[in-house]
């Protein structure tokens, strides 16, 4: 399961435990689901303080591999896909390469 499905499931299973909670207490009901969205927020910030670092790390490897992607199509594009070449080396398609 990956770190962002759990972070959000966590979230959703805290506010709905806080409004359980409120629910028992007479009130305006849009008071009870401001109230559960801000303790929930709060408990979140500290019980699902793991499960928000794993979340954070899959999405900054997930933007590497995008970025190193780009990097790649670009180059390619370019018509640098070819690796550098030996100078100590000459390349037999380059005539001003023979010495």
């Amino acid at each position: 399961m990956s770190a962002a499905l759990k972070y959000t499931l966590g979230r959703i299973g805290l506010f709905v435990a806080v409004l359980a909670g409120l629910w028992l207490i007479d009130m305006n009901v849009f008071l009870k689901l401001m109230l559960a969205l801000v303790f929930s927020a709060a408990l979140s910030f500290f019980l699902l303080r793991g499960w928000r670092d794993e979340m954070a790390g899959e999405i900054a490897e997930a933007a590497e591999r995008r970025r190193t992607e780009k990097e790649r199509l670009r180059s390619a594009l370019a018509g640098e896909d070819h690796p550098t070449p030996d100078p100590q080396r000459p390349d037999p398609q380059h005539p001003d390469s023979q010495r």
